[in-house]
C-alpha cells in the first residue's frame, strides 16, 4: 500500500493513530493524533515521538514477538492531565498504535473515589464521637448524672450531623438524577421567597440577623420545581443567617424580568446578600464542589455538612440558570440565581 493510500485510510478512523514503518521511524499519523502528540511526526523515530518508555517498552515487545500489546499514555491538554490506552499490533512488518481516550473515565473515578474518602471522612467523626462516649457512659461516668446528660446532647448533636449528611447526599443524588429533565410547571418566585424567608424567622431571630425580602410587589412566573428551588433558597438564606455578622442584615432581592447576558435570554434575578466576613477570592470558584468547605471547624460548628451549594448549583443547571457567587472580605457575599423566564 502507497503512503497516499495508507494517509487516506488513516485520515478516515475517528481515533487518534499511529503507523510506525520496519525503520523504526513514524510511516504515518492522523489529524485527531495531532492532538495527542503534536504534528510533525512523519519520520521521526518512533522514540523521539512518543518518549514515554512503558509505550515505547510495548513497541520493543510487538516488534519482537510480532503480536499485540496494550499500555497506558499520559498526555497533557493545557492545564488538564490526559490519559490514553493505546493498542498496538504488528501489520506485515508495521506497528499500528491506536489511542483510545480514557480521560472521562479517569476522571470520573477520581471523583468517585474522592467522594466516598470525603463521605467515609465526615461520618467516621461523628461515629467516633458517638462509640467513645458510649463506652464512657458505659463505665466510668455511668452513674454521674451531670456527665450524662452533658454527653448525651453531644450525642444527638453528632447523631443529627449524621441526620444532615445522609439527607444532603440523598438529595444531591436526587437532584443529578434529574438534571437532565427540565422543570415545566410554573412557579411564583415572589410567594416562594416570602414563604422561605417565614420558614427562617426562628433561625434569623436566634442568630440575630434580620432577613428582608425587596421586590416582592412583583409578579414573577418562571418554570421551575417549586420543592427544589425552595431547597435552594432555603440553602442561600441559611447560609447568609448562619455567616452573616449577629445584629446585621440578610437582603433577597427578586428582580425583574430583563435580558441577561449570562442566560443569553430574558430572566429573573435573585440575589441573597449578607453582611458577614466575606470570602477570599481563591475560594470562590471551589465553593460549589462537593464538601468543599472555607472554614472546616464553623462550618461543622454551625451544621454544614459540605454539600449546599452543590445541591445549589445542580438544581440551577437543572433549571437552565446561572449561579454567580461574589464576595470580598470585610464586605459580606452576595449569592445570584438567573433564572430563564421561558
Amino acid at each position: 500500500m502507497t503512503a497516499e493510500r495508507i494517509a487516506t485510510v488513516l485520515e478516515a478512523l475517528p481515533m487518534p493513530v499511529l503507523l510506525i514503518g520496519p525503520d523504526e521511524r513514524v510511516r504515518a499519523a492522523n489529524a485527531p493524533l495531532d492532538v495527542v502528540l503534536g504534528t510533525n511526526l512523519i519520520g521521526r523515530h518512533y522514540i523521539t515521538a512518543l518518549r514515554q518508555p512503558a509505550l515505547i517498552d510495548a513497541i520493543a515487545k510487538v516488534r519482537q514477538s510480532g503480536g499485540t500489546a496494550a499500555t497506558r499514555f499520559v498526555g497533557r491538554d493545557g492545564d488538564r492531565d490526559t490519559t490514553y490506552r493505546v493498542s498496538l499490533a504488528a501489520a506485515e512488518g508495521d506497528i499500528v498504535l491506536s489511542f483510545e481516550d480514557q480521560t472521562a473515565a479517569e476522571e470520573a473515578g477520581k471523583m468517585r473515589r474522592d467522594f466516598v474518602a470525603n463521605v467515609s471522612h465526615e461520618l467516621r467523626t461523628p461515629l467516633t464521637a458517638l462509640l467513645g462516649f458510649i463506652e464512657t457512659l458505659s463505665g466510668a461516668a455511668r452513674d454521674d448524672a451531670k456527665a450524662r446528660e452533658r454527653f448525651l446532647e453531644i450525642m444527638a448533636h453528632e447523631a443529627s450531623r449524621m441526620t444532615r449528611l445522609v439527607d444532603d447526599l440523598l438529595s444531591l443524588s436526587r437532584v443529578e438524577e434529574d438534571e437532565r429533565v427540565r422543570p415545566r410547571e410554573h412557579v411564583d418566585l415572589a410567594a416562594l421567597l416570602s414563604s422561605v424567608i417565614k420558614g427562617l424567622e426562628p433561625q434569623a431571630e436566634s442568630a440575630g440577623v434580620t432577613v428582608t425580602l425587596a421586590g416582592a410587589g412583583q409578579d414573577e412566573m418562571v418554570p421551575g420545581d417549586a420543592g427544589q428551588l425552595v431547597q435552594v433558597f432555603t440553602n442561600l438564606v441559611e447560609n447568609g443567617i448562619k455567616y452573616g455578622a449577629a445584629g446585621k442584615s440578610v437582603t433577597v432581592t427578586l428582580s425583574p424580568k430583563e435580558q441577561h447576558p449570562r442566560l443569553r435570554a430574558e430572566g429573573v434575578q435573585i440575589s441573597v446578600a449578607d453582611q458577614g466576613e466575606g470570602i477570599a477570592s481563591h475560594h470562590l470558584a471551589r465553593l460549589t464542589e462537593r464538601f468543599y468547605r472555607v472554614d472546616n471547624h464553623r462550618s461543622r460548628e454551625v451544621g454544614g455538612t459540605g454539600l449546599g451549594l452543590a445541591i445549589v448549583k445542580h438544581i440551577v443547571n437543572r433549571h437552565r440558570g446561572r449561579l454567580l457567587i461574589e464576595s470580598e472580605q470585610g464586605e459580606g457575599t452576595t449569592v445570584s440565581v438567573f433564572l430563564p423566564s421561558s
